[in-house]
């Protein structure tokens, strides 16, 4: 039989401390383990502790070790799930782009939600938000600080559910990136109450609030897109979070940001 698993307080109070827990529900610790275990094709992971703890319903909130990708567990939870790694070992961003850091550097989290077009605005406002002031956003859903990318997010949607992909560089950053240098959990507990409030919240409050966080309107952008590049002013968002440039709406794409003058 496997030796059970040792958490410390303080890696349980995290989640006690915001999450209503029926009486009647139970709180659990899953065992060690020591294999990699399978739930799909697509899904692998392997983890030295995790807590699991009821928050809504079936929903989860798993802390694991290595996965290929966040994104990868969280697609069969239940709605209201979190899953939270200390390294990913196939991580991506948009566009197919590879996300590496460190074990331990990132914020790597992705949560289960109801599918919401203005979902990657919304996140971008909580994970700016969360992060600080000095934090704005590149559209579609990057994190700057400065013209210094900080994190990003990945939404990946199904009929019923999209999975919300957070990475935030805490510690390490790559050359010519930035770093927040502010402690994991702290920056967790801050996303995790403003990711509640935006993603419920009125579109037209979203788009606002968006606006104002934005580094990309009100100066000259080129968007790339299917080998294609524009280049123009970047005027505003639309009703559906597309970015509006010299009049032409675009859904998707690259941004750069290009220098003034």
């Amino acid at each position: 039989m496997a030796a059970a698993a040792t958490t410390t307080p303080s890696a349980i109070r995290l989640w006690l401390s915001k999450l209503e827990i029926p009486a009647a529900v139970s709180r659990t610790i899953t065992p060690a383990a020591s294999t990699i275990i399978t739930t799909s094709a697509m899904a692998r992971w392997s983890f030295i502790v995790s807590v699991s703890l009821p928050i809504v319903g079936k929903a989860e909130v798993l802390r694991l070790e290595s996965v290929t990708s966040t994104q990868d567990v969280a697609r069969d939870l239940p709605l209201g799930s979190i899953v939270i790694a200390e390294h990913q070992t196939a991580g991506r961003g948009r566009l197919e782009r590879r996300w590496e850091a460190p074990a331990g550097s990132a914020l790597l989290v992705s949560f289960v939600l109801e599918p919401n077009p203005l979902l990657s605005l919304a996140a971008g406002v909580a994970a700016a938000e969360a992060c600080g002031p000095q934090v704005t956003l590149k559209w579609p859903n990057d994190l700057l600080v400065g013209e210094r990318k900080l994190g990003g997010i990945l939404v990946e949607t199904t009929p019923n559910r999209a999975i919300c992909g957070v990475g935030i560089n805490l510690s390490w950053a790559p050359d010519g990136a930035a770093r927040l240098d502010q402690p994991r959990d702290e920056v967790l507990e801050r996303l995790r109450e403003k990711m509640a409030v935006w993603t419920s919240a009125p579109p037209a409050r979203v788009l606002a609030r968006w606006r104002e966080l934005s580094a990309s309107l009100g100066r000259r952008v080129r968007v790339e897109i299917s080998g294609r590049a524009t280049e123009g002013l970047a005027e505003d968002i639309g009703p559906s979070g597309e970015l509006i440039v010299d009049g032409h709406p675009f859904i998707a794409g690259s941004v750069t940001h290009l220098a003034e003058g």
